[in-house]
């Protein structure tokens, strides 16, 4: 058992047995000066000056335990020390523990799920039943993420298969690692290490890099934000678009979905579209900006460091990690154009692009026109015609 451990307030008295030391003495201080050996036993049982004590009933010299407790006593309640961590007179405040508790999001190995949450709950309902705080379950979401696996199998010391962190980031950087680890596999999932897998994620960094860099001379003017009504030019409105769908699935990836794989997908998505954009005139550059500045802020969790960097040297006074997160505009996520599936009694005959936003009994007009459906429907009589904006048009024959 580790020395470490809260130590059991118990003395051993040849007259009196095993005494519980009274609370007013409490707790029991482990020594500051411990000699470490390698007989394996806990130091504490070859520290005479603290093994000694009186028994607490009858003043006789007696013996302190050397055992501690149990790693799980301490690893049980740690999050409510966490609400008041710098209060000395009391295991946490009600006060600040009700505030703070349950937790909102737990992540943690799948291995701890039969001893460490079951003890977890323990001592959340017993805090709860002792009137020291409302909750009466400590977390509120748990994720297990997965192991990390490399040739074949789980990496652990034991089978020599470990991948040095300081290699990797003294060879790449952090933040290359860090984009590697969320990129390979959803977060509950296992992920096969691979040296392709982060250069790859190196490369991004660097064409992120290369296009702040090679633009920066878009940060110099006002910071103008294009509205979409304000765009005319179709590329000018996919990027637009391009842009806040980006927010809006990044955002519901991390914070709902909690799928950082798909996120950096999508910010490799933006990336695409932003380096391959090409405009000299005034609305190009300020779209063009907007771009760079939503892809360094939502890129800014996964990978700080660089994200930061191209901020302040694109002209940017105020840290990232400071400013609100950025909200996807409403207009900007409309589609200027929708697939509809036209059905014939209920089965699907064909599908085709209309602009989005049509009246149904426009969407019915242009459907009757399609090729392929006037066709089908030589001769017919139709019986009526169902139209769900945006999505589908039925039309119901007879026979």
């Amino acid at each position: 058992q580790r020395y470490w451990g809260a130590p059991i307030p118990v003395v051993y008295c040849d007259h009196c047995g095993i005494v519980p030391v009274p609370e007013e003495e409490l707790p029991v201080l482990l020594p500051d000066n411990v000699k470490i050996t390698e007989v394996g036993k806990s130091p504490l049982t070859e520290d005479t000056e603290w093994l000694s004590a009186p028994c607490p009933k009858c003043g006789r010299p007696g013996r302190r335990e050397a055992d501690t407790m149990d790693t799980f006593i301490c690893s049980s309640w740690y999050f409510f020390r966490y609400c008041s961590p710098r209060n000395d007179k009391e295991v946490f405040s009600s006060e600040e523990g009700n505030y703070w508790m349950p937790v909102d999001q737990y992540i943690g190995g799948i291995e701890h799920a039969c001893l460490h949450l079951i003890y977890a709950r323990f001592f959340t309902k017993f805090f709860a039943d002792i009137g020291l705080c409302h909750a009466r379950e400590p977390f509120t979401n748990l994720l297990t993420q997965g192991m990390v696996i490399k040739d074949g199998a789980k990496m652990s010391k034991s089978l020599g298969n470990v991948v040095d962190p300081d290699e990797i980031i003294s060879k790449y950087g952090a933040d290359t690692a860090r984009l590697f680890i969320l990129f390979a596999a959803p977060p509950a999932n296992d992920l096969d290490w691979s040296e392709r897998g982060v250069e790859g994620a190196h490369r991004f960094l660097n064409r992120v890099w290369r296009l702040v860099e090679e633009n920066l001379s878009v940060f110099s003017g006002e910071n103008r934000k294009v509205p979409m009504s304000s765009l005319k030019e179709p590329r000018f409105r996919d990027l637009k678009r391009k842009i806040h769908t980006t927010i809006r699935d990044v955002t519901r990836d991390i914070d709902l979905e909690k799928q950082f794989n798909t996120a950096v997908a999508r910010l490799m998505e933006l990336l695409n579209a932003l380096a391959s954009f090409r405009s000299e005139d005034e609305t190009g550059c300020a779209l063009l900006r907007e771009g760079m500045e939503v892809l360094l802020s939502c890129l800014d969790p996964f990978c700080p460091h660089i994200s930061e960097e191209l901020w302040q040297m694109s002209g940017h006074e105020e840290p990232l990690a400071m400013l609100p997160w950025p909200v996807p505009a409403e207009e900007a996520l409309e589609a200027d154009s929708v697939t509809v599936v036209v059905q014939i009694n209920g089965k699907v005959r064909e599908k085709a692009e209309f602009p989005a936003g049509l009246h149904e009994e426009e969407m019915k007009r242009r459907v009757l026109e399609l090729p392929g459906v006037a066709k089908r429907l030589e001769g017919v009589e139709i019986v009526r015609i169902i139209a769900v904006p945006d999505r589908l048009v039925n039309v119901v024959v007879k026979g």
